[in-house]
């Protein structure tokens, strides 16, 4: 799912934080200069200015729109703006002292120079960020782009984004459409894949994002844009003459120095993106702490039941296609992945894509009884209970996972995906989600969950999130009650 770029001054709350420490750095040298090495904020007068300069510098921000447009300002308009930006500060500042009646006993010497270190500080730090941006070379956590066009085309495109770099992206590959020039590098970029296998690539590696650049739009470049947005991939295509309507999002903006048609499955803003990465932040470390008080409890119960590791992780697979360690308390024996292809046989689920037995002997303290009755032991009340799943919420605090998502495939799992499948890996997988709380046990058809996770995708909100998660307690509650 894309988080869409937004104008306002939310998308921007580092150059917000630049500006705050720019005013009060200006504020406090001003008065230093006017005053000696005092404490501006121990006078009461100075005080009070402080604290309506900071809700002035806010109100033009937002007011003025301030960053609008900042990652792609040439130096002569960001003059102009900064310049605008101190001064609205200002004259601000300056009725507010009329307003209180403080214009005489306030230094005008100190508030002409904290006007002229403003501006000056901010013209600075705000073309400092704007090349750090641009330079960064750390991509490990940024949004993966792939590069999709022809091979007249890829130098400049490479050019164009690699120095024009304003989103961030971790430039992750070319793809060149008329010609395999797979194993070669365009502008330090290494060139992944061709015609015949880029959508295998897309399925079954890290890509959260495409920009495909192409002189016109052919049958067999539409059928492949397509199929890009089936998958649950953000596209960006650089606009020539493609306006057909789609059921999907879309909208305009710029990728590097291009005018681009995005396509996604669905879109959150930035306020929604903040707001859902907190509720994660909060719920992870609420959880990080009841998984502490649990672990010498369920350590002692796991250890007594089956020597070894009381901490079982896996590599899983998370959002659109970035492996990672998943966490859980062991509840399987620990040759539970070695007998795993033994039991391939017994799977509820269909064609192998999910794994799920309704009785697994993998599982600490099962077995069958001489009887030939079956005797659940501890490992399945655990999972009964859903205790298992308390230590991802570390994965929850990392950032890995969310609270609420779909369900993380496994590596082998995600190998046998078909092009749709992929669109469940369009978001953070979850601790819940839409098909946990639908009966998960009860799901033999893997379609079904694709189906559940595609509308859940698609249907995102927060007030769905919430809807999930007390539906989650109420699960566990109901679970706990059965026990």
């Amino acid at each position: 799912m894309y988080r869409r770029q937004s104008s306002g001054w939310m998308k921007h709350y580092d150059f917000m934080l630049i500006d705050l420490l720019c005013l009060h750095a200006s504020f406090i040298l001003a008065y230093i200069i006017r005053h000696g090495f005092f404490n501006p904020y121990a006078d009461e007068l100075y005080r009070n200015m402080a604290i309506f300069v900071t809700l002035a510098d806010l109100v033009v921000m937002f007011l003025f729109g301030s960053y609008r447009g900042i990652l792609w300002r040439r130096i002569s308009k960001e003059v102009s703006a900064t310049f605008r930006h101190a001064l609205a500060v200002i004259l601000l500042s300056v009725l507010y002292l009329f307003s209180v009646q403080q214009s005489f006993p306030y230094s005008r010497v100190t508030l002409y120079l904290m006007w002229l270190f403003y501006t000056l500080s901010l013209f600075g730090c705000r073309c400092w960020r704007k090349y750090a941006i641009t330079h960064s070379k750390s991509g490990k956590n940024r949004r993966s782009l792939l590069i999709v066009t022809t091979s007249n085309l890829a130098e400049d495109v490479a050019r164009q984004l690699s120095h024009r770099n304003f989103e961030q992206f971790n430039l992750r590959g070319i793809a060149i459409m008329d010609r395999d020039m797979t194993g070669q590098e365009i502008g330090g970029i290494p060139v992944v894949a061709n015609s015949e296998n880029v959508k295998d690539y897309v399925l079954h590696e890290w890509v959260d994002e495409v920009f495909t650049c192409f002189t016109g739009l052919n049958d067999a470049q539409k059928k492949l844009v397509n199929q890009f947005i089936v998958m649950g991939v953000t596209v960006h295509e650089k606009l020539n003459f493609r306006a057909e309507e789609m059921k999907n999002k879309q909208f305009i903006e710029k990728v590097g120095n291009y005018t681009v048609l995005t396509t996604s499955i669905n879109y959150a803003t930035t306020f929604e993106t903040v707001v859902k990465r907190l509720t994660d932040i909060i719920g992870g470390i609420i959880g990080c702490i009841f998984t502490l008080l649990l672990f010498p409890v369920m350590a002692l119960i796991i250890r007594i039941k089956s020597p070894g590791p009381v901490i079982f992780s896996q590599k899983r697979v998370g959002k659109n296609g970035k492996v990672f360690k998943i966490y859980k308390f062991r509840t399987m024996y620990t040759d539970a992945e070695a007998r795993k292809a033994e039991l391939m046989k017994d799977n509820r689920v269909q064609d192998d894509m999910m794994f799920k037995l309704d009785f697994d002997p993998r599982i600490i303290g099962n077995k069958v009884l001489p009887d030939g009755s079956l005797h659940f032991g501890v490992g399945s009340k655990i999972r009964k209970l859903s205790l298992d799943e308390f230590p991802q919420f570390f994965n929850v605090l990392k950032g890995d996972m969310s609270l609420v998502g779909t369900r993380p495939p496994t590596l082998d799992e995600w190998e046998k995906y078909k092009l749709h499948h992929r669109a469940r890996l369009a978001i953070k997988p979850g601790i819940t989600g839409m098909w946990q709380v639908n009966g998960r046990s009860n799901i033999t058809d893997f379609e079904k969950v694709v189906a559940l996770d595609t509308t859940y995708i698609k249907n995102w909100s927060l007030s769905l999130d919430l809807k999930i998660l007390i539906k989650t307690f109420a699960v566990v509650l109901k679970k706990e009650g059965s026990a």
